[in-house]
């Protein structure tokens, strides 16, 4: 069976969760935690050595690393990655926003405030930053959910879970999602989609 190793309060260890329960896709979760290092092990940087979380572990022992680069090796060949070119081009561009836009300030900050290994660089000039620039983020995602119900096209696809994932904890990181109301319809779009699952489901 697949087997993904991930945190359970890790956002991009959701994104690869969250798909494979709407696509149907039994797996074994294995819990290896950095605040307890144990992503530093020898025999988890074994399997990864960037010795970090997710990692998918195939039937057939490859390996797969980065959250993203998961979404879109499970995502071939079902609805979740748009057949269209452009609209397919829209989800890697959006891919790539996540990973460089939003989830550096709005995770990293949300972090910073909730873990406690986190605290000490929690600096004030670091949680004025990554407010700023999540806040970037927000505007940039609000301004395009305005005309647009999902991120790639007219369907819900990898691009929408790879943001979702960090986004609809936000909050947790002191960002007023009542500010962006195409943002908060958004999430409920969503999270009306079917089998869809909380971050704390595990398989």
């Amino acid at each position: 069976m697949t087997t993904l190793y991930g945190m359970i309060d890790s956002g991009n260890c959701y994104k690869p969760r969250l798909l494979m329960a709407k696509l149907g896709i039994p797996f074994t979760n294995v819990e290896v935690s950095s605040h307890t290092g144990d992503t530093r092990k020898p025999a988890y940087v074994a399997k990864n050595p960037n010795a970090m979380v997710p990692l998918l572990e195939l039937d057939d022992g490859r390996r797969l690393a980065e959250s993203n680069a998961i979404l879109l090796y499970l995502a071939e060949g079902t609805r979740f990655l748009p057949a269209d070119r452009y609209e397919r081009a829209l989800a890697y561009q959006w891919l790539f926003f996540e990973q460089y836009s939003h989830e550096p300030y709005i995770a990293v900050r949300k972090a910073l405030l909730t873990f406690p290994e986190r605290a000490k660089d929690a600096t004030p000039e670091r949680l004025a930053v990554t407010l700023e620039r999540g806040n970037k983020a927000l505007g940039v995602m609000n301004k395009h959910l305005a005309g647009s119900a999902f991120f790639a096209g007219e369907a819900l696809s990898v691009a929408d879970i790879a943001l979702y994932a960090y986004t609809h904890t936000a909050e947790m990181g002191g960002f007023q999602l009542d500010a962006y109301p195409a943002v908060a319809a958004w999430l409920k779009r969503v999270e009306a989609d079917p089998g869809h699952v909380p971050m704390e489901w595990l398989g």
